[in-house]
């Protein structure tokens, strides 16, 4: 197994614990690399070189346009090693090698688009109230970012954070996954090859207690970008508050999948199944409720039954398999517990409901594709989130129904709606309180579209404009042009 190393100051180092642990590959449950078990001092010495390198004049006297340049630069370098990245990243976390190939094609952009945003940062000049006075705004960085990400999308995630932070200016500590360390590790050479000075992105790994905590409340971290789970998130913010830092949780979601009797049904069985068993279930944007019209609910129901069967499980890296298995054991064991609950709630298990024992699972961690029908709201299944394989069917009778059930939750990531009329379209696009509503379309991402949750799916937003205003400040500037100090007794 490969030995990985902390990136620290454009060097590749030890953990000063000097211990390594075991990155698991889900198909196989065996270890495949050891990964550094990073600690406070590697933190001390991560956001030490971060912030040296935000105030050294090879970063810091970069005009903007050169910044962008080096993030395109970037972008080059992985379209180019996108083949090794994908596989790296599908072996140690499971999901399928089709879908990280098209993430790690997609990923450039991210870095092409927030180049090319780079010097469109602009302030204003303010028609201010007082006489002899020239107002004006200057956007700046903040400083060092601490970026948290998680095992899921581990560098397409990371790419949501680190293209509008350094195009803004900043400079990082990234801590990735302890269940998906290694595409993180590789990825983090390329930034040297791009021409990015030591210390502008560093990498450290390990626990949650041991690395994400210490970065999160050291006291020369200005901002905390962290994708993963609510409960988590909550103490992120809590830790993050009494440092008063900036924040930016993406959390996670009971998303609705809302199907229509008017609605192309065919289409609408796809975006279901692409909803929640795409990626095994293990997405945030989950689409792990699915709403069904009363009228046609049988019928899509049996519709839902045939596709989902032919759902191919198997290794994750072969291009043919549709369904590969979940990323760590206690998700696992966590997925099967819930399937448990819903039963004892008395929903219906019509489809999967159990350990997948296929011969093409091998020994890895395989959930079948579950369907539940039968489900209330109110239960258990239907409100906290799975973040696996598993779809609750729930019915309803019209828009007001469906807006009740799909609002009704502690979540607000993500909303579908399946439908052909418009004046639906756009009446549910309003009325559903979720950060992305997809109409006849279901996991769609772009970096030029913001992407963010209401209620505790999280706060701010990532992608689009609005993402690198998260990790700028904004500066005002008052210059007499008058020549005349007024009363300094009196407030101007």
């Amino acid at each position: 197994m490969k030995k990985h190393k902390l990136l620290i100051g454009g060097e590749w180092v030890d953990p000063q614990s000097g211990d390594w642990f075991e990155s698991v590959n889900p198909f196989t449950a065996a270890p495949w690399a050891l990964i550094p078990r990073g600690s406070k001092p590697d933190i001390d010495r991560a956001v030490a070189a971060a912030r040296t390198a935000f105030y050294r004049s090879d970063w810091r006297g970069l005009t903007a346009t050169a910044r962008g340049a080096m993030l395109r630069r970037l972008a080059d370098l992985i379209a180019a090693e996108a083949g090794r990245l994908s596989e790296i990243e599908s072996t140690d976390n499971g999901k399928l090698i089709a879908e990280m190939r098209s993430q790690l094609n997609y990923i450039p952009q991210w870095f092409n688009y927030f180049g090319g945003l780079a010097d469109k940062i602009e302030g204003r000049v303010i028609p201010i109230d007082k006489p002899g006075v020239f107002n004006f705004t200057r956007e700046e960085p903040l400083g060092v970012i601490a970026a948290i990400t998680p095992w899921n999308s581990p560098l397409m995630l990371a790419a949501w954070k680190l293209a509008p932070a350094l195009a803004a200016g900043n400079t990082v500590v990234w801590k990735p996954s302890e269940f998906s360390s290694v595409s993180a590790l590789v990825f983090g050479e390329l930034f040297e090859s791009a021409g990015f000075p030591p210390g502008v992105v560093n990498i450290v790994t390990g626990y949650g207690s041991e690395v994400g905590e210490p970065l999160i409340t050291h006291p020369h971290v200005a901002k905390v970008a962290f994708t993963g789970g609510d409960k988590t998130g909550e103490h992120v913010y809590q830790l993050a508050a009494k440092g008063i830092k900036k924040i930016t949780l993406e959390l996670g979601g009971k998303s609705a999948n809302i199907v229509f009797d008017d609605a192309n049904l065919d289409d609408a069985v796809k975006g279901v199944v692409s909803g929640i068993f795409a990626a095994t279930g293990q997405t945030c944007i989950a689409g792990s409720r699915a709403l069904i019209q009363r009228s046609i609910h049988d019928q899509f129901i049996d519709r839902l039954l045939d596709l989902a069967k032919t759902a191919r499980m198997g290794n994750p890296l072969d291009a043919s398999t549709q369904v590969g298995p979940v990323t760590t054991r206690p998700q696992y064991e966590k997925v099967l517990d819930y399937i448990r609950i819903a039963k004892d709630e008395g929903a219906e298990c019509r489809l999967g409901g159990a350990p997948a024992t296929r011969p093409e699972c091998g020994t890895g961690w395989f959930v079948e594709p579950t369907i539940f029908a039968g489900v209330k709201p109110e239960m258990r299944i239907a409100q906290e989130e799975v973040f696996g394989p598993v779809l609750s069917v729930i019915p309803f009778d019209d828009e007001d129904e469906a807006v009740r059930i799909a609002n009704d939750t502690i979540y607000g990531l993500a909303a579908g709606v399946w439908t052909t009329s418009i004046r639906r379209a756009l009446s549910m696009s309003e009325r559903l309180e979720a950060g992305t509503v997809w109409i006849n379309t279901y996991r769609a991402v772009s970096y030029m579209s913001p992407f963010g949750g209401y209620k505790r799916s999280g706060i701010g937003r990532e992608n689009g404009m609005e993402a690198i205003r998260e990790y700028l400040q904004t500066k005002s500037v008052w210059i007499d042009i008058a020549g005349n100090v007024p009363n300094p007794f009196v407030m101007r």
